[in-house]
Order: structure tokens, then sequence, then C-alpha cells
């Protein structure tokens, strides 16, 4: 059996990061242009189409893009896409911008030239009406409304080049990885059926229980960490890199899974993010997407299992990557090992929730942790990074992360 292929009609990677001398002369002309900054999540945005994580997009979304995947979850030509990909800048530099002209990309912390995109349209967009479509509130406390509320007032659309991966490859060297890496990766390893795992945390024994009831039903397991920008009070990539790294080598089959990262920031958009997480996991050649409790979600603004349900309510056909859904799991006393509501008939008094938020608000306010929340070698790095912290650190719990 083969991969799942790629997203979108022509079931092809389509990288657009440019190699060689077209590269060159790319960086050379770029120096030229009219300069656009991008936002770290914008950055993320465009490396994911360079290396074809966003196949097939061809660049940022112009307004009927935008708008078909806010209300329909379609782009105009009808294919499917969950979360708007768009770039902003400010109407005096929109102004400047005549249609068709290029400009030069600029990671706006670096200062970096990205890429380079040719501007076919200019448009503005109710911000609001966004985020109330995409993560469902509008309030700025939420941390990807915020991100979008603070976008620049025009958006800019057109296809890019694109010039750089920025310090990815160099800082997460060995867990970087490309669609084009890991499709090669599985198919050397024999996998056809892959399950990604999506982390921004490192994992605790629920983390580990769901990767291996995947283990059991698929070839292999992704462990697929984040490595673009977290909420304040998350944990930083090395260090969930080192505590996963602990946890494969002494608590996995060895050779049955694989760690990789790729270079987003997250949104926290809960069910349409775990949409996003679908798209670009058929990229990555995973055939399907293990969703639990409250997937991308923060706070409380979606319920437990709202992203277990989207799946049912997009059109049929709409990805080849299927959903692995599965129950709260947790540490059952009276079972005597990690179980879910569909495996233990025991009341919640037998039963130890456990969530990434209550880790990190126990480990930073020095409490005692369980083995039975997290594995010894795993609460040792974590432990070591809280202790190296100089300053106190926030974790706001939310009703899902106690339990409730």
């Amino acid at each position: 059996m083969a991969l799942v292929n790629p997203h979108g009609k022509e079931k092809k990677l389509k990288p657009l990061l440019l190699t060689g001398e077209e590269l060159a002369e790319a960086k050379e002309k770029a120096k030229t242009l009219t300069e656009v900054r991008m936002s770290s999540r914008e950055t993320g945005d465009l490396i994911m189409l360079g290396i074809g994580g966003f196949t097939p997009l061809e660049g940022f979304m112009g307004h009927d893009d935008w708008k078909g995947v806010c209300d329909e979850f379609k782009m105009a030509d009808g294919t499917f896409w969950p979360i708007p990909i768009t770039l902003s800048t400010t109407k005096g530099n929109a102004d400047s911008i005549k249609d068709g002209e290029e400009v030069a990309l600029v990671d706006e912390e670096s200062g970096e030239i990205m890429g380079i995109m040719t501007v076919r349209e200019k448009y503005t967009i109710d911000k609001e009406y966004e985020c109330k479509q995409v993560f469902k509130t509008t309030d700025t406390e939420h941390p990807g409304v915020l991100k979008v509320m603070e976008q620049e007032e025009i958006n800019l659309a057109g296809p890019v080049k694109v010039l750089s991966e920025g310090t990815f490859p160099a800082e997460y060297k060995g867990i970087y990885m490309t669609p084009a890496e890991t499709r090669k990766r599985f198919e050397e390893k024999g996998w056809s059926t892959v399950a990604a795992f999506q982390t921004r945390n490192p994992m605790h024994r629920s983390h580990e229980f769901l990767a291996k009831i995947a283990a059991e039903v698929c070839d292999g397991v992704f462990i697929h960490m984040l490595l673009g920008k977290l909420k304040p009070g998350d944990i930083p990539a090395d260090v969930r890199q080192r505590a996963i790294d602990a946890l494969i080598e002494n608590y996995f089959v060895k050779d049955s899974i694989m760690v990789g990262g790729y270079p987003l920031d997250m949104r926290y958009a809960g069910p349409r993010e775990a949409l996003l997480h679908a798209v670009f996991r058929q990229n990555y050649g995973c055939s399907h997407l293990i969703v639990g409790r409250d997937h991308a979600g923060v706070g409380d603004y979606y319920g437990p299992f709202d992203a277990h349900h989207i799946f049912d309510e997009i059109p049929k056909g709409s990805l080849e990557t299927q959903p692995l859904k599965i129950d709260w799991t947790f540490w059952c006393h009276k079972c005597d090992g990690m179980a879910s509501m569909k495996t233990c008939p025991h009341g919640k008094e037998d039963r130890l929730i456990l969530s990434g938020t209550k880790l990190r608000k126990m480990l930073s306010e020095g409490e005692e942790v369980s083995d039975k929340f997290s594995r010894p070698e795993v609460l040792k790095i974590l432990r070591e990074y809280y202790e190296g912290l100089t300053e106190k650190v926030e974790i706001k719990m939310h009703k899902y992360a106690e339990g409730n």
C-alpha cells in the first residue's frame, strides 16, 4: 500500500521554496523591492508554503478564498481548507504597492527576506467576522483572536516564491522536517498507515496512551511537534524534545515511533485547527490524525470533543487523512492502569484526569507529581526546566483541564 496523497486535486506536493541559481537571483532581486513585514504567524505560514506543507496553496489568500474558507471550509476553486492563510500590511504600505508588483516578504523579528510575492489583490476584511467563524469568539483574551485583531488594515494576496526556511533547519536539526523528507522516511520504514500525534506539550501518560492506541492500528506513529510560537506558560520546543526523546527511549517499541517538527505558530483554533492539522499531516504522509480531548484548544472556548464532531460536519471526501477519535483518557486506580471512558466502569473518585495544563501548573508551583501522571524520566527534565526559570510562570486552569 502507498502513503496517502498530498492534499488537493493534483495529488502531488507543491513546494514553493527556490533552490540553486534561481534562489540566488531571487535573493538579489528581493533587495530592490518594496518590503512587507510579516508577523511570526505569517512567517510560519510562508515557510509551510515553501516546504509544501500547505499544498496546494500557491500563496496568500485573496478575498474570495478568505470568505469561502470562513463560511464553507473551501476556497474559490472548491479546494477544502479550514483556516484563512493571509498576509496583512499597513494602509500606507498597501497604497504604495501597484497591482502586479513584486514585494519582498520580511520577517519582522529577524529582518531576513523570506520570500517574494506578486501582489494580485489588496482587500480589507471584517476581523471580528473571521474570529467568530474560526475561533467561535471575538474575546481578545483568546490568543488566536488577539493575533487576528492585531493584523494590519489591508490584506495582500498573490503567489509567492519562498527564499528561506529561517532558523528552523539549523535550530532543530534532525527534528525539523519537510513533507518530502517525512514521506521518504515513512517509505523507507515500510509504513503506509501513519498516525500523526500533534503536540505543543511534553507527553504525559495520557498522551503516551493515545500514541500506543494508534500504534496498535497503524504501521507507525509520527509525533509531530510544533516549533513556532506559543502562548506564555507553554513549554519551549527544545525542552519538549528532550522530554519526548526520554519517553520514546524508555517506553516505546524501537522503530515504531518517529519524531518531527513543523514551523507554525499555534492558532488555538480548536476544531478548525484540528482540520488544519489533518490537512497538512496529509501532505506529510500521515493517514490518520490522533484527536483526543480539547485538541488545539485554549481556556474554555471549546467543548472537550468539538474537534471530534467537526470531522463529521465537513463535506465527505474533503480529506484523505482521517481522525482517530479517542475519548477521555486517565489513570484509574481500580483498573490499576491507563483507561478511557469506553473501557473503565469506575467512578470519578477512582480516576486521575491528566492534562498538559494541569501538569504545567503543578510543576510551575513545585508540587509533587505522581508517576501515574507522567513518567519519572520526563518529570526530571521538566522539573529542571522549571527550577531554572528566573520568573514565576502563571498557569491558568480551565474546566476541562480539571476534568469537570
